[in-house]
């Protein structure tokens, strides 16, 4: 008598593993974030035009990107738990540079001690989120990216309120984040071997249920990276103009205050967030293929009026196409993983280290838009990339 196939196995969410994870994501990202919070306060310190405030940026997200590949795959062969503990090590660094910076030069130098932290920290982080998610891969990176999201979106809240108020010293208080991070990271490292074991029967069991039917071939995956990475610029590019310039935009349009603006930013990157929960939720119930689809391509017509609108109009604007482009980034990763299912350190190094770098290549070039056609060309020009969403018609179908 024949018996059939047992379905593969479903792996325990470690619920609470993922929500440290989004918990030191956050504490990492609110770092980060601080950089473009401050760009106001420090463009009239050191008198910066805003080339030289694309500079800041590119360093900070090339500083970021160009480890995270290379940490991953070197991961991917040789588990390394507590590297992350390392990365906010430089972090720590960093933000300490950046509060006592007395020159252009040495806030190059602190913004490339973040994103050096960065890029360590999020390979083996992402690897964890794998781990932990159990069969529930979409909620585990909505998790994951909440944290890293709310914490960008918290940069803008500090700079209000403590950082304009008390200088740029002040950041130095935020180096008990850095520490905090470090205490949370280490407990999670002493859990990775015990996930990680459940993570790989699950793996094993997935592998039999699937005997026998073809792999995807290096074509078929090296189209799909090709086409996930294109898709992460527009999104990049596009949100990159917010980050850097938003506060800008409307200090020079509408006239704010910085305190003003950057609470219009604040609630932007609050979008993200929720963007970024609600998308990895509904891309395990819907499919990837579907939420990438509706993410990246859907807020072309919101995009398109966004440049003419008036003040009301451009808030509810912009969290609306935030709140939909935010919810890509989950399954995007969770795509390409599926793509190449034994390389989760490499995508995920790959992946944020293409966050980086094409955000902060993306951000010297419009920054020297803004410096030469004005702020507001930025924003009708960026109005477009949402088109490149179609490119998601040439993604394979990954199971």
């Amino acid at each position: 008598m024949s018996t059939a196939a047992s379905p593969p196995a479903r792996a325990q969410t470690h619920l609470a593993v993922l929500l440290v994870l989004g918990v030191t994501h956050l504490l990492n990202d609110l770092m980060q974030s601080l950089i473009p919070a401050i760009y106001p306060i420090i463009r009239d310190s050191y008198a910066l035009d805003f080339v030289q405030i694309g500079l800041i940026t590119m360093t900070f997200q090339i500083a970021g990107s160009l480890f995270q590949p290379v940490i991953g795959y070197y991961t991917d062969h040789r588990p390394a738990p507590y590297s992350p503990v390392i990365g906010m090590v430089f972090t720590l660094s960093g933000i300490l540079t950046l509060a006592f910076a007395s020159s252009y030069t040495l806030i190059l130098v602190a913004v490339a001690l973040i994103g050096t932290g960065s890029s360590i920290f999020h390979p083996e982080a992402t690897r964890m989120a794998r781990y932990a998610a159990g069969g529930r891969q979409g909620l585990a990176q909505g998790i994951f990216q909440v944290g890293g999201q709310a914490g960008g979106a918290l940069g803008p809240v500090f700079a209000a309120f403590v950082i304009v108020p008390w200088g740029q010293p002040s950041l130095a208080w935020f180096s008990v984040a850095a520490l905090a991070a470090m205490l949370l990271l280490v407990w999670i490292g002493g859990q990775q071997a015990r996930i990680s074991a459940q993570f790989a029967a699950l793996r094993s069991s997935i592998a039999k249920a699937r005997a026998g039917k073809p792999a995807h071939s290096t074509a078929t995956i090296a189209v799909g990276l090709v086409v996930l990475t294109l898709l992460m610029f527009s999104k990049n590019a596009y949100g990159e103009s917010f980050r850097s310039f938003y506060t800008f935009y409307l200090m020079d349009r509408f006239g704010l205050s910085i305190p003003s603006a950057q609470m219009m930013l604040f609630i932007f990157l609050l979008a993200s967030a929720v963007g970024a929960l609600v998308g990895g939720i509904i891309g395990d119930r819907v499919g990837r293929y579907r939420m990438i689809w509706f993410s990246v391509l859907g807020p072309l017509p919101l995009t398109l009026i966004l440049p003419y609108a008036d003040l009301f109009w451009t808030g509810v604007l912009t969290v609306s196409i935030n709140l939909i482009m935010a919810s890509a980034f989950a399954s995007i990763l969770i795509y390409a993983m599926e793509l190449l299912p034994n390389r989760i350190g490499l995508v995920g190094g790959l992946f944020y280290g293409l966050n980086f770098g094409m955000g902060g290549i993306a951000a010297a070039i419009l920054g020297a838009v803004a410096e030469s056609h004005g702020i507001e060309t930025v924003y009708r020009l960026c109005s477009f990339l949402p088109l490149m969403g179609l490119l998601a018609w040439f993604l394979p179908k990954a199971e």
